[in-house]
């Protein structure tokens, strides 16, 4: 189905948008692949609050779909149509089905172009499916809203309709398309563009249309290139524009850099300009999951949680981002090795992530022994002598060469360090 009025007056001029030729072109099918894929690759986990974390959990009502959406793809295949759906055409449908008990166990993405939504005289919301055997449609059916995962973006018109970015890089794209199919004319010509042959006196159109035809056949196409020997004074001026003169790299440039940030994606992305000279894959992806990811993966978890049935005060699905990050293991190591020593997690919580086994000790958080609570040292503040009376007076400073005066040094540390602690457990 065409896109057509891609401009305003695109119709005056016989101008439209097709679909499926601009869905042909390299960089918005690259834009949308990776999308697509980068998200598909992230498992959706099911969340429980436990007081106020929230913590990975499994369910007899819910694990399942979220493992196996349906019988004929795996959950990367599901997700990747899922979004394919959403970034080509604006809208995805997702069909639930239900078991006796009406817990939905299977999830079907439709045929965007075969569902139509509906809204009633009272405002209700139905969709009008077409035949689909995959999702065991036999026939055309209407079904309300609460059997239907629709998740749009970019509804500028009507809050059921949403747009994908192929309605604002659908010109640009037709413009690399034509440019495309104008080098591969040229250049099947070897790079011969086409002109006129002229006379220097008047010819009749019979001997007009000859030499038209036998140039045509003769130095055209595949004979581009062979030497042509014209009599009567005929000349060959060239029209088309030579390649340097049009410009075309820097038009398909232009045109792959507008797709690219109609879609959000950082143009080096999608090899467009040079990487960040910045070493720091984090930063990257962090920039990468807020620019491009964030919007649609939040989207997707908000639609899944209602189709769900889950409170998302007690439960809800969430992506796994741990796996945007799986190939950096040197920010995953760094981030870990703070975070244990910062006493946030515990030793075998890293060592989980990394696939290892747990350890003896490693269950509980540290810190270093020296390290004060700020009210424990609020407290010690507070007393009279916050350095704690009756404290072992400092002998004189020893000679460096004196070992019985170091032996002293270090025993008048120790005993300090005992009456801080002792007045501090006291306080």
């Amino acid at each position: 189905m065409p896109i057509m009025e891609s401009y305003a007056g695109a119709w005056q001029q016989n101008v439209e948008v097709d679909a499926r030729g601009v869905l042909a072109n390299p960089f918005i099918f690259r834009c949308q692949a990776m999308i697509a894929r980068d998200i598909s690759k992230l498992r959706v986990k099911l969340m429980t609050k436990d007081g106020a974390i929230w913590k990975e959990t499994t369910s007899a009502a819910f694990s399942p779909v979220l493992r196996k959406p349906n019988a004929y793809q795996t959950r990367n295949q599901f997700w990747e149509s899922y979004f394919l759906s959403k970034l080509s055409r604006g809208n995805t449908y997702v069909l639930k089905q239900r078991d006796a008990r009406r817990v939905v166990t299977r999830l079907h993405v439709l045929d965007p172009q075969r569902v139509t939504p509906l809204v009633s005289d009272s405002g209700e919301v139905f969709y009008q499916l077409a035949t689909d055997n995959l999702a065991s449609l036999e026939v055309d059916v209407t079904v309300p809203a609460s059997e239907i995962i629709h998740d749009r973006w970019n509804c500028l018109f009507h809050p059921l309709v949403g747009l994908s970015p192929i309605w604002a890089n659908g010109v640009a794209a037709t413009q690399a398309q034509k440019i495309s199919e104008s080098s591969t004319q040229f250049f099947a010509n070897q790079s011969r563009p086409g002109g006129i042959l002229s006379a220097p006196g008047k010819i009749s159109d019979e001997t007009a249309a000859r030499l038209k035809a036998a140039f045509e056949t003769n130095y055209s196409g595949e004979n581009a290139g062979k030497i042509a020997v014209v009599g009567d004074g005929l000349s060959f001026n060239p029209l088309t524009v030579a390649a340097d003169d049009a410009q075309l790299v820097e038009q398909l440039k232009w045109t792959s850099e507008t797709i690219a940030t109609t879609f959000g994606i950082p143009h080096y992305k999608i090899g467009l300009g040079a990487m960040p000279t910045a070493n720091n894959l984090e930063a990257l992806n962090v920039e990468y999951y807020s620019q491009t990811l964030q919007g649609l993966i939040e989207d997707a978890e908000s639609c899944l949680n209602e189709a769900l049935g889950l409170d998302e005060n007690t439960t809800r699905s969430e992506f796994d981002l741990d796996g945007l990050l799986r190939m950096d293991s040197a920010t995953q190591m760094e981030t870990l090795k703070t975070g244990v020593g910062a006493g946030i997690i515990a030793p075998n919580e890293g060592r989980a992530k990394f696939g290892y086994g747990p350890v003896a000790g490693g269950e509980m958080p540290y810190l270093q022994q020296q390290n004060y609570s700020l009210e424990a040292l609020a407290k010690r503040d507070a007393q009279p002598d916050p350095w704690g009376a009756g404290q072992p007076a400092r002998p004189a400073a020893p000679e460096a060469d004196d070992e019985a005066g170091e032996m002293a040094e270090r025993a008048f540390v120790a005993e300090t360090l005992l009456a801080m602690r002792k007045a501090m457990e006291a306080a």
